[in-house]
């Protein structure tokens, strides 16, 4: 409604920003661009929020199963040299407890 009584009336931005109680001039003017890109059902699209990136939401098959592989790769290795850990802090203990 605002666009269209500045353009039906030649208000400029401000003028329309006094008429209709507006205190910022960069919502008129994005209310602007959208009217004259996409008409006036440009405006009535929910703008909120942050665009997709493009990106898709789905990895192919094959790149899904490598890196499942490699999660339980990792897993494992980390499964690995937490044991490898418990062993040699317990062998130091032992050799600890021999000393005194």
């Amino acid at each position: 409604m605002v666009v269209e009584t500045m353009k039906k009336e030649h208000l400029s931005i401000y003028a329309a920003m006094q008429e209709f109680g507006i205190n910022d001039h960069k919502i008129i003017e994005r209310w602007e661009r959208i009217y004259l890109e996409e008409g006036p059902e440009g405006l009535s699209v929910e703008r909120r929020g942050r665009s997709s990136t493009g990106r898709s939401k789905k990895l192919p098959k094959e790149v899904e199963e490598d890196l499942l592989a490699e999660v339980q790769r990792l897993r494992a290795e980390n499964d690995y040299l937490k044991n490898l850990q418990a062993l040699v802090l317990e062998d130091e203990r032992r050799q600890h407890k021999k000393r005194w």
